[in-house]
């Protein structure tokens, strides 16, 4: 090594003086910042009772408005108050009582009531009732109906619920994550949802036999099953829900997740308001709906799933439908021995 190389070092010295001087008048810069008093004595004037007096009586001007672009809000937003009043004293307890109480109903039913089952034996012969595009988009949407349910009740109540269990760190990082889940999924939803009810209009027009089967509940009063077409008048009612419930959902849904299109903030608390009750609403009617189509009725899950329905099934939920297309039966011996040749000729599943 070159005995210069020493003295050539020597020149960094004085950068190094230089540096270490700077960052220590930036970091006194920066703590006479971090001093609350002196940044509020510079930054906020003092403001006396009749400034705060002018405020409140709904002055508004230059030195009154708030920093949003545009806005003509005065900094006490009356109408702010009267939605998060809404909120809190209406539509957070709404929804509580909406779902535990269709949860405690169902609860109750099938305790005192029970399962539905078949009143007479199944005749191994299948029709089928839906279609694999339908069953691939309600199980589509059904998805996406219970991830934005759980998210938008997390959204609702998580912050008195999980908050004081895990603590800050863990709630912050799970409502991002929730929230980033409910926003993304939202017009997915809202798009497959639109396609859905297309796709079934035919089936729930309302007829004037739907109106005797609510008078009989499904069956449950008097005796015999009252007729029914495709679609019961339990189903219909379920279709124009969310076709009307579910539509206003949606484009309220999706006034909250672009608010860059010039929403006002009053129409921003209107429309959170009208997504959380129809919200709240669909979710503890969906509950039912789960319940009589899985654990409340014997044979219904069946067709969701499998696509096909036994005849004692459907001559006793759907006696109208069965007797235009009856002559379409399939023995159940023949379609498993399709689904073995489609799958290769592996053993079919038996039925239960």
């Amino acid at each position: 090594m070159s005995k210069s190389t020493p003295w050539r070092a020597l020149w960094r010295l004085p950068l190094l003086v230089l540096a270490l001087v700077a960052s220590l008048g930036v970091a006194q810069f920066a703590l006479a910042q971090a001093d609350p008093d002196r940044e509020a004595a510079t930054a906020v004037p003092a403001l006396d009772a009749d400034a705060w007096r002018q405020i409140k009586s709904g002055e508004t001007g230059p030195n009154y408005r708030d920093s949003r672009f545009d806005s003509n809000y005065n900094l006490i937003n009356a109408s702010g108050e009267t939605w998060r009043q809404l909120r809190e004293r209406w539509v957070s307890p709404f929804g509580v009582i909406a779902v535990v109480g269709m949860i405690v109903v169902i609860a109750l039913f099938y305790l005192v009531v029970g399962r539905k089952k078949l009143d007479e034996p199944r005749t191994g012969r299948k029709l089928l009732r839906w279609s694999l595009v339908v069953r691939s988009l309600h199980w589509t949407v059904a998805t996406l109906f219970i991830l934005l349910a759980l998210t938008g009740l997390n959204l609702a109540y998580g912050k008195a619920v999980f908050r004081p269990i895990f603590g800050d760190g863990f709630w912050a990082a799970m409502m991002s994550g929730t929230k980033l889940i409910h926003n993304y999924l939202g017009p997915l939803f809202g798009i497959l949802l639109v396609i859905l009810l297309l796709r079934l209009l035919a089936h729930n027009i309302p007829r004037k036999h739907d109106l005797t089967w609510f008078a009989k509940g499904g069956g449950l009063v008097g005796k015999g099953h009252p007729d029914a077409g495709f679609a019961n008048g339990g189903e219909k009612l379920w279709y124009w829900l969310l076709a009307t419930a579910g539509i206003a959902v949606i484009v309220s849904g999706l006034v909250l997740d672009f608010p860059n299109y010039g929403q006002a903030r009053d129409t921003m608390q209107w429309a959170n308001i009208i997504h959380a009750v129809g919200a709240f609403g669909l979710t503890a009617v969906a509950l039912g709906h789960i319940y009589i189509g899985t654990l409340g009725t014997e044979g219904s899950f069946e067709g969701m799933a499998t696509g096909y329905v036994d005849e004692t099934w459907a001559k006793e939920h759907h006696n109208l439908w069965y007797e235009e297309v009856k002559d379409q039966a399939v023995p159940e011996e023949q379609l498993a021995a399709e689904r073995s040749s489609a799958q290769g000729d592996e053993p079919a599943p038996r039925s239960g």
